[in-house]
């Protein structure tokens, strides 16, 4: 069998030069769950509040829903260097089918609580679930290292694209509801439907992965030589993820709901063209890290991003405010392809699985702790607090990370040695 040849008839502007098929496998997929992911992360808060939750347990759901994700993420990115890779996305996506279904006939706060924790719902505009960390790994190795930066932006491009056609989508269930009268609650709980059926479609196209993506027994092993410097890494990313966390999709738009009074439709549009804003920036932070490193592409155009996050709430009307929030999705997202790329640059390809779980499951735990306080926040004010604390976090991360990482650079940057740690990072290499 050729595994150089594509499986799926992708773009070719998906796909970067000498991809494999598995390369398009995964982005096929990622592409289809981003959909769902898109879809659930905006109706969530407006489903829960119909249900008759608090801002508060709506906010506990989303953190539940992280803490879930995170203690998954742990328990298989630890094992998974001795663990096929096929069989952990198919069992992954089958979680998804339940979660849907879950979350489509399960409507008391407690029950609920319990299918937000073991399943896979994602209340960010990102991917935060068991997924991440498997398909990270997978990816560097379709691929050549000069075009790896190049393939995760790609990765990413597809998955915002379809995230945002999700959020668009938002708007289905109130016009469904108002032509048939069948009740939004319902209408509601059908797109969770869809979102288990699109997990089935997931489920299919992981089946398609080549028995080139498990690794041979020599090639694997748990994090050994990388460890400081990755556990370093999962420190500064989870100070990140922590600020992110006061602003995940779902309570962004709780805010946007009660601050300026929107429809899920609008809501649902404004998170449709940040989403396209942040596609576009995918391929433009590859091409930026090509000309002045990873490091600080991911810092130069985070940092900004998080100044206009701040100065959302003293917007004095709607259309300001969603200015800032555009400006905000095309830089904010420039730093996903780039971390994700460097991450596998600065570890040996058998560490790959361990070091993408355990720099994804202290985000996922920061991430976790803050919409709970974000929820109770903004039950106290309707300022947005949670977006000044999340930017200012945020910030703090981009400063720290330039100043401790700027020297290590990955082995594709021209002229750059053999990636080595710097002292303030620690290494054991």
């Amino acid at each position: 069998m050729d595994v150089r040849r594509p499986a799926l008839h992708l773009p070719s502007w998906l796909l970067p030069p000498g991809a494999s098929r598995d390369a398009a496998v995964l982005i096929a997929a990622r592409t289809v769950r981003a959909f769902g992911d898109g879809v659930v992360s905006v109706l969530l808060p407006l489903y829960l509040t119909r249900l008759g939750f608090s801002d508060l347990r709506v906010g506990a759901v989303a953190t539940t829903t992280l803490l879930g994700s995170a203690a998954l993420t742990l328990v298989v990115g630890l094992q998974a260097y001795r663990l096929r890779r096929r069989p952990l996305l198919t069992g992954a996506a089958l979680l998804m089918v339940a979660t849907g279904i879950g979350f489509a006939t399960v409507h008391a706060f407690w029950p609920l609580l319990l299918v937000a924790f073991v399943g896979t719902l994602n209340p960010s505009a990102g991917d935060v679930s068991i997924f991440l960390p498997l398909e990270q790994a997978l990816l560097p190795g379709t691929v050549s290292d000069r075009q790896r930066t190049s393939l995760f932006a790609r990765y990413g491009l597809a998955a915002s694209l379809s995230g945002a056609l999700g959020a668009l989508a938002a708007g289905v269930p109130a016009f469904v509801a108002a032509r048939t009268g069948i009740g939004l609650v319902r209408a509601l709980q059908g797109m969770f439907l869809v979102y288990a059926l699109l997990a089935l479609v997931a489920l299919l196209l992981y089946r398609q992965l080549t028995p080139a993506i498990e690794p041979r027994a020599e090639e694997t092993s748990p994090l050994r030589e990388s460890r400081r410097i990755v556990y370093t890494m999962a420190a500064l990313f989870s100070l990140d993820a922590f600020g992110g966390g006061f602003v995940v999709q779902s309570l962004l738009a709780l805010w946007l709901f009660e601050r300026f009074h929107l429809s899920a439709a609008t809501a649902g549009t404004i998170f449709f063209w940040t989403g396209v804003l942040s596609a576009i920036s995918y391929p433009v932070a590859a091409r930026v890290a090509g000309k002045i490193g990873l490091v600080r592409t991911m810092v130069f155009s985070h940092l900004p991003a998080n100044v206009f996050l701040i100065l959302v709430p003293v917007m004095p009307s709607l259309w300001p405010a969603i200015a800032l929030l555009l400006a905000r999705s095309f830089l904010s997202q420039m730093d996903v392809p780039t971390r994700n790329s460097y991450v596998m640059a600065v570890v040996s390809p058998a560490e790959r699985p361990a070091a993408a779980s355990v720099t994804s499951v202290p985000r996922s735990l920061a991430a976790a702790s803050s919409p709970l306080l974000s929820g109770w926040l903004l039950g106290l004010s309707i300022f947005g607090w949670p977006l000044v604390i999340g930017g200012a976090l945020k910030a703090i991360y981009d400063l720290t990370l330039l100043a401790m990482f700027a020297s290590v650079r990955p082995p594709e940057e021209a002229g750059a040695p053999e990636p080595a740690i710097p002292q303030s990072a620690g290494s054991t290499r």
